[in-house]
């Protein structure tokens, strides 16, 4: 069962998936669309899920579930992998891989791979104070907290000195 994300509780749980582009206002449409009809059908053994969505800077596809209603298991999060695999060869876009890094760049956010972000800490093109996504949250309130932070206050602070 769909819910507005923003209604999801604190606790409720959260996969983020950043792509290595921003989508168009058309493919936003689209993926919006579709997503409404994944989560209107997510089910845990037979059981609705309650999630929601929302998509951060045309790149962040953000999937909350409250668990305090019913838990995901691993037929329902094997489904929304498949989901974001479609997604992935319908866009060419990549979603999945977590060895990538966004960061802002001004109102810009910009996606390196992780050597790439390595080597621009390792010559001071960006900072502790640069804005990072932390992608790595695992519910709302983390997400609210702790997903665009300083890089010094993120997994991101080890590379820079």
């Amino acid at each position: 069962m769909q819910v507005d994300f923003n209604t999801l509780p604190e606790e409720s749980r959260v996969w983020i998936y950043q792509a290595n582009r921003s989508f168009s206002e058309k493919e936003l449409e689209e993926i919006q669309s579709k997503l409404d009809i994944f989560l209107g059908n997510w089910a845990a053994h037979g059981s609705d899920l309650q999630a929601g969505y929302t998509i951060k800077y045309k790149r962040f596809i953000i999937l909350g579930l409250n668990q305090n209603q019913n838990k995901a298991t691993g037929c329902s999060i094997d489904a929304s992998v498949r989901f974001i695999q479609q997604l992935e060869t319908e866009y060419n876009v990549d979603l999945m891989d977590k060895m990538n890094v966004s960061y802002k760049q001004g109102d810009f956010v910009a996606y390196k791979t992780l050597s790439d972000f390595r080597k621009m800490a390792k010559d001071k093109a960006v900072s502790k104070k640069t804005i990072v996504f932390n992608n790595l949250v695992t519910n709302i309130a983390e997400f609210k907290e702790n997903w665009e932070v300083p890089a010094s206050e993120s997994w991101h602070g080890r590379f820079l000195k």
